[in-house]
């Protein structure tokens, strides 16, 4: 009888379309967050080769701000990560919602 087994897979497809593993993640000392590891942790997350509480554990994040990288690629993926176009993505994204 399995009763609350945590399955997990072994590997998931990153943003670039790679394999990505827990040991081809970002270290655990990552304080350079480029799109590239930001998007490879939420689809670590997504994919469930990781929990909210494990990334933000593992990388020092708070939930609010691993939780905007998350809705930052779904609505505009890979390039909504990218610090210098957040108020342009977000405004796009405004406007979208009004129409």
């Amino acid at each position: 009888m399995i009763e609350n087994q945590k399955i997990r897979p072994a590997q998931v497809i990153g943003p670039l379309g790679e394999p990505l593993t827990l040991d081809t993640l970002p270290p655990p000392s990552t304080t350079r967050w480029v799109v590239r590891r930001k998007a490879e942790v939420v689809a670590a997350v997504n994919g469930g080769l990781l929990t909210v509480d494990e990334a933000c554990e593992r990388y020092g994040l708070t939930l609010e701000e691993f939780a905007g990288w998350q809705r930052a690629v779904d609505r505009s993926g890979m390039p909504g990560l990218r610090v210098t176009r957040i108020q342009h993505y977000r405004s796009l994204y405004e406007r979208q919602q009004r129409y």
